[in-house]
C-alpha cells in the first residue's frame, strides 16, 4: 500500500490513502468500517467527506450506509487522520470518542493482559473467552477493538482487527499492532494462507467421520437476531460461497461427538450453520438448535466452539506462527463430565 500525493489546488498537494478491505470486513456498512479504522471521525464529519468526494469507494462517491466487500477499495484523504481544528464539529465528536476510550478500567487492562498467548514487535494473539464481543455493534459498549484501541500507551500504536470471532466463540485471535501488518495479515487470510482449526462438541455422531461440507449461505433476518441458511435456487447473486472440513475426534456413545472443523472460507457463523444443516448442532448454540436441555442437565448452556489453532507465514518476517489456546473453562468442564481428555488428542488433519 502507497500514498499518492495528489494536487487540490495551486499551493496545497494532499496525501491520498487507498486502503483494501480485509477479510471478515465484507459487508461491513461503510460508516461501520471508517469508525473502526478512523474512531476520531465523527459521522457528521464522515458525511461531509463522502457528500464532497473525498472518501469513495472504487473510485466512485458512496453513501455512508454502502456496504464493503473483501477486495473493494475505499479512498481516505489526509484530513481524516489529522486533529480537527478546535472547537470545530469533527474536534467535538473526536473528543467525545476519546472520551469514550479512556473509560477502559484496570481490570479491562488486566484480561487483555490475561488474553495474550503470543506476542512480537508485530503481531499479537489473544485467547478470546465466551461471552465478549470482538467489535462494537448496536447496544455493544464493551469490546476487545474498544479495550485495545484505549491501550496505545501499551502497544505504542492503535492495534487492528484482522478476523473476529462470534462473541460466544472462543479461543485465538490474531491481532495487528500496526497498518503494515494489518495489510499483509489481511491478505494471509484473503489468499487462505491461514489454517485454522476449531474444536467443538456437536449433537450426535457425523457420518461419515471425516468430510466435506459444502453449502453456500445467505442471511436471514428473524425476530431473534440474524441467521444464515443454506441458500436456495435462485438465491445465487447474494449466496456467499462456504465450505468447512469436519473430523470426529471421539464420540459420546450415539448422543454427541467432539469435533475437528476447519473452515476453508471464513462466512459469518459458518461452522455454526454448516453444523446445524447436516443435522449436528454445536451443543449450547441457541441460534442454531444446540440447546442443551435434551442431552445433559449437568452441561452449561454456553456455545461449545473454541478456535483451537493457527498456524501462519509471519507477515513481516516470513517465519511460522502456531499458535494453539487452551479450552475455556465451560468447555472443559463438559470435557470432564463426558470422560473427555483433551490433552489425548491434538489436531485431526482432514485430507
Amino acid at each position: 500500500m502507497t500514498d499518492t500525493p495528489v494536487t487540490t489546488g495551486p499551493s496545497r498537494s494532499d496525501r491520498i490513502e487507498t486502503i483494501t478491505i480485509l477479510p471478515q470486513e465484507g459487508e461491513l456498512r461503510l460508516d461501520r468500517w471508517f469508525k473502526i479504522h478512523f474512531p476520531e471521525v465523527g459521522y457528521t464529519y464522515l458525511q461531509k467527506l463522502l457528500r464532497s468526494g473525498q472518501v469513495r469507494l472504487n473510485g466512485k462517491r458512496a453513501e455512508a450506509n454502502a456496504r464493503v466487500a473483501v477486495g473493494d477499495q475505499v479512498r481516505v484523504p489526509r484530513i481524516a487522520r489529522e486533529k480537527p481544528k478546535e472547537g470545530s464539529v469533527h474536534a467535538l465528536k473526536a473528543a467525545s470518542s476519546d472520551i469514550a476510550t479512556q473509560r477502559i478500567t484496570n481490570a479491562d487492562r488486566d484480561l487483555i493482559e490475561s488474553m495474550i498467548i503470543y506476542e512480537d514487535e508485530h503481531v499479537l494473539v489473544l485467547n478470546k473467552p465466551f461471552g465478549l464481543a470482538v467489535q462494537g455493534g448496536s447496544g455493544t459498549t464493551r469490546h476487545i477493538d474498544g479495550m485495545l484501541s484505549a491501550m496505545v500507551d501499551r502497544f505504542g500504536e492503535r492495534p487492528r482487527l484482522v478476523h473476529r470471532l462470534d462473541r460466544d466463540t472462543t479461543g485465538v485471535l490474531m491481532i495487528a499492532k500496526h497498518r503494515q501488518a494489518a495489510s499483509k495479515l489481511g491478505r494471509i487470510f484473503q489468499t487462505r494462507s491461514a489454517a485454522k482449526t476449531y474444536w467443538a462438541l456437536v449433537r450426535g455422531v457425523p457420518a461419515p467421520r471425516q468430510g466435506r461440507i459444502e453449502a453456500a449461505l445467505v442471511k436471514a433476518a428473524t425476530p431473534e437476531g440474524d441467521r444464515v441458511r443454506k441458500a436456495l435456487p435462485g438465491e445465487q447473486e447474494v449466496a456467499m460461497h462456504a465450505t468447512t472440513h469436519y473430523s470426529v475426534i471421539e464420540r459420546v456413545s450415539q448422543k454427541a461427538a467432539w469435533v475437528s472443523l476447519k473452515p476453508v472460507t471464513g462466512r459469518q457463523h459458518q461452522l455454526r450453520a454448516h453444523m446445524h444443516m447436516i443435522g449436528h448442532p454445536i451443543i449450547g448454540d441457541n441460534k442454531y438448535e444446540g440447546d442443551t436441555t435434551e442431552f445433559a442437565a449437568a452441561v452449561e448452556q454456553k456455545l461449545h466452539l473454541h478456535a483451537r489453532r493457527l498456524m501462519m507465514p509471519h507477515p513481516i518476517t516470513g517465519g511460522r506462527i502456531d499458535v494453539t489456546a487452551p479450552l475455556p473453562l465451560h468447555m472443559l468442564t463438559t470435557w470432564e463430565l463426558l470422560g473427555l481428555d483433551p490433552d489425548r488428542f491434538d489436531i485431526v488433519d482432514v485430507e
